[in-house]
């Protein structure tokens, strides 16, 4: 699969502390009229750690049959040791996904060495392409752009969504690999864009697709104006979306939007607080989305 555009890492909507199927295949079809490029299913965004094996699988193949065929789909199947990794996303694989993201091993945080044997061994027996997943805030441990770039070199790797919060990383990546570079933050992500990145793994395009899309594309094309016009009017969602742990507040506003039936989540994450609830009822009111 070409890495390029926009991809929604999407919520997994619960209601009485199940999945709930119905708002999930809504919220795929209201990303695909959308004009997504892809979704990421079981992604961070997604809650999987609080999820079982049988309910991402599930989650997964809801997905893909309602996307059916229409976008790409990528599957979140990395753990925290490299022997489930490959185990579950073997398993994954059996159900015809264009991608895997496989995440920094989290907890045990290992070293630039750990970190390369770790994603050979997953690219190396994967039957889908493999995209690295750097998020130093959930994991404890930053990966370099050198030992990126040598992982960059693995037939099966195709791409890295990097959520590092350097603006600069996709120009020191550019730089030495031809690696696709996918934002993983919503904020940075126009001018990662403009400045050579394929594009963004988005949390708040569960919430504005369309609007992410027009603003990703606009970069792709050097659309500089454009791009910068879109950035400023979505940033007071981009700060919003993350004024809580993340799904708490997109989660909300898919709620508002009437997108989902439900704003629940997980424990150990809890319902937003009402002062910021009514901080994120103000901004959608001013974006016209409510």
């Amino acid at each position: 699969m070409v890495l390029k555009g926009t991809v929604t890492a999407l919520v997994t909507p619960f209601k009485d502390e199940s999945v709930n199927y119905e708002s999930l295949r809504k919220l795929v079809e209201y990303q695909i009229s959308s004009g997504i490029q892809g979704i990421l299913a079981c992604g961070c965004t997604g809650e999987p750690a609080t999820l079982s094996e049988q309910e991402k699988l599930k989650v997964i193949q809801t997905v893909l049959e309602v996307s059916n065929g229409r976008v790409p789909v990528i599957a979140g199947t990395g753990t925290n040791a490299t022997a489930s990794t490959i185990e579950f996303t073997n398993v994954v694989c059996k159900l015809d996904v264009d991608a895997v993201l496989i995440i920094t091993p989290y907890y045990n945080k290992p070293t630039a060495s750990g970190q390369i044997a770790h994603y050979t061994a997953v690219a190396d027996v994967s039957k889908k392409p493999v995209i690295i997943y750097n998020v130093p805030g959930r994991t404890g441990t930053n990966m370099t752009i050198e030992t990126i770039t040598k992982l960059g070199e693995h037939p099966n790797i195709i791409g890295v969504k990097d959520a590092a919060g350097a603006i600069e990383r996709v120009t020191e990546l550019r730089a030495i690999s031809d690696l696709a570079y996918m934002s993983g933050d919503d904020h940075l992500c126009s001018p990662q864009t403009l400045m050579g990145g394929s594009g963004v793994i988005s949390v708040t395009s569960n919430v504005i697709p369309s609007q992410m899309n027009q603003m990703i594309q606009a970069g792709l094309n050097g659309d500089v104006n454009l791009a910068r016009d879109l950035h400023e009017f979505i940033y007071p969602l981009f700060k919003v979306l993350f004024i809580e742990s993340n799904p708490a507040p997109a989660k909300k506003a898919l709620q508002l939007m009437n997108i989902i039936n439900s704003a629940e989540l997980r424990s150990p994450l809890v319902c937003m607080q009402q002062e910021n609830i009514h901080i994120l009822k103000r901004i959608l009111s001013e974006m016209e989305l409510i």
